[in-house]
């Protein structure tokens, strides 16, 4: 007798397995989170500033050691303004916030003014005395969406926590996090847990998953409530997290083709799913993707000292975290005719060749930098310490529209010279390219001398600043420190769809928790004296980025002196 043959059923791998209970165990906690008091969330986040204390020396010589960046360079700032310092400085702003949460006090502190356009603008930088002394001459604004007034701003914030927390359901979301930048992931986490009320699953990139070791315990005390599970894996772990039946939401931070494999599918099922309109996955997604930033220099009576100044800023913009960021200036956009566009571009060079030395430390660096070369029809290469040169490329309108739609993830600069009549006509003219032409609405830069507003007229100026389509916009600065204040909201412009998503749907950070923001805008002085501890150039970065966390940790008027003695220095 012939023995019939069994079906084997398929083993499920065992990751898959600890990730069933890491859900499991969130979905038992989901309402007992969502449902915790004001005073509890505050007293946790206490706890965390605590633990993220114990932590952040090794976390900041991991990370530099992980990029490559050389023991005691100034660039080991970067990881402390980028890492633990903004994380605790998160928990500081949340616990602020939380703390006048009840009829929603914390607005009576916060300057509004209604935009020559109609639009309701809030102050949300500076709003203490310590804000006025660490962030010198900065002003962010959140500029909210039409409808909204000061009448109704009030009911158009917080309203997460308008309900009784005893009557709150929970969720789970799914956060993906990023590779590049070690606070982004515990901070979108942070968005998750007390902007929505949802516990989280966090799975970190391969690119930075060394971070969990120091993530772990600095978050522990939302690991042991039960509110937060931290887990590693690759494409594999993402699918299957983005499709277990335990997530509610999920939000990514990273490239749209990501994105677009979540929603839509992988490959050719992908591309059919997305041209039927059927999503493969119909879960609630907000991402953050990127795009191709602008720079926008407008003509004006720039001195040498300017040119100086703004070069170290744009060179700051671009190689920040060696260019992997998803702000980084991309394209330059310079006036034709101005006499000082080409001195402005010698000046970049110099700044890049004496640039603090580091590699390119991201996957698929070189072959991006490859395909950007491979478009263009002239190159030049601003060489710089300890890693390839950036790539520099003039570029027409009208010729390859490859420059104007990929994002390339690493040190790679774009410049366009525009016909300049006016500062006001070359305005709007940029603008209007910016918004036509280039891929994303993420995070855009204008660097503009304070005669040249002057000229224009600051209502027109503000006008035109309303016609840019971006959700971060930087006036000489940068647009990536809206993202490090963290009371400005992180995100692309409002209107992108799931089938065209551009730089992402929603927002995070807005620690003050407004429901309609529009914008973020952050303007600076033309010229901030002592140079930010953020710029490429800053010689005591390290220092300054150490002594700011600690500062975060526990403020006191005392630790001030050697923030700013450290500061002129550099």
């Amino acid at each position: 007798m012939v023995a019939k043959a069994v079906k084997t059923q398929p083993t499920q791998p065992e990751w898959a397995t600890e990730l069933d209970l890491a859900l499991t165990d969130l979905d038992r906690k989901k309402d007992d989170w969502a449902q915790t008091s004001n005073s509890e969330r505050i007293a946790l986040l206490r706890k965390i500033k605590e633990h993220i204390r114990e932590v952040d020396e090794a976390w900041v010589k991991t990370a530099t050691r992980k990029k490559g960046i050389p023991t005691g360079s100034s660039l080991e700032g970067e990881e402390w303004l980028a890492g633990p310092a903004a994380l605790m400085d998160g928990c500081n702003q949340f616990i602020h916030t939380l703390s006048l949460i009840e009829g929603k006090k914390f607005l009576d502190r916060l300057p509004v003014r209604t935009l020559p356009n109609g639009q309701v603008a809030v102050t949300v930088v500076p709003n203490s005395v310590w804000d006025k002394v660490l962030f010198t001459g900065l002003k962010a604004e959140i500029w909210m969406q039409p409808g909204v007034t000061k009448a109704n701003l009030a009911a158009s914030t917080a309203s997460a926590y308008n309900a009784p927390a005893s009557s709150r359901k929970g969720k789970i979301g799914l956060v993906l996090g990023a590779g590049n930048v070690a606070s982004i992931a515990p901070l979108d986490c942070l968005h998750k847990l007390l902007v929505e009320h949802q516990v989280v699953l966090l799975k970190m990139n391969p690119v930075n998953d060394y971070l969990i070791d120091f993530l772990r315990p600095a978050l522990r005390p939302l690991i042991e409530f039960g509110a937060l599970r931290i887990v590693r894996g690759g494409a594999d772990v993402g699918a299957y997290l983005c499709n277990h039946d335990l997530v509610d939401d999920i939000h990514i931070t990273g490239a749209a083709t990501s994105h677009d494999a979540i929603v839509w599918g992988p490959g050719e099922e992908g591309r059919k799913n997305k041209a039927s309109g059927t999503p493969r996955n119909s879960r609630r997604i907000t991402s953050e993707l990127g795009g191709v930033a602008p720079t926008i220099v407008v003509p004006g009576p720039w001195s040498n000292a300017d040119i100086a100044y703004h070069a170290e800023l744009i060179a700051t913009q671009k190689l920040n975290n060696s260019g992997f960021n998803c702000i980084a200036c991309q394209m330059l956009v310079l006036p034709e005719s101005w006499n000082k566009s080409d001195a402005l571009l010698a000046a970049l060079e110099k700044v890049m060749q004496a640039a603090p030395s580091r590699p390119t430390y991201y996957p698929g660096a070189t072959e991006r930098l490859a395909a950007f070369e491979a478009h263009a029809d002239s190159v030049q290469k601003f060489e710089r310490p300890g890693g390839p040169a950036c790539v520099v490329v003039p570029f027409q309108p009208g010729t390859d529209s490859y420059l104007e739609n990929a994002e390339v993830f690493a040190p790679a600069l774009s410049v366009l010279r525009l016909p300049a009549g006016n500062a006001e006509s070359y305005l709007r003219a940029a603008v209007a390219y910016a918004n036509e032409k280039l891929h994303g609405t993420l995070a855009a830069n204008i660097l503009i001398h304070p005669r040249t507003i002057a000229e224009i007229g600051r209502q027109r100026f503000e006008e035109i600043i309303a016609e840019l389509r971006y959700g971060g916009i930087g006036i000489n600065s940068w647009s990536g420190v809206l993202f490090a204040l963290l009371r400005p909201t992180w995100g692309a412009f409002p209107g992108h769809t799931l089938d065209d998503v551009q730089s992402g749907i929603g927002v995070v950070h807005n620690t003050y928790l407004f429901d309609k923001p529009e914008r973020s805008v952050l303007e600076a002085p033309f010229r901030i004296i002592p140079k930010p501890a953020w710029f490429l150039t800053h010689k005591r970065a390290h220092i300054v980025g150490r002594l700011i966390t600690e500062f975060h940790y526990r403020t006191s008027v005392l630790k001030l002196p050697r923030i700013i003695w450290n500061a002129l220095l550099g």
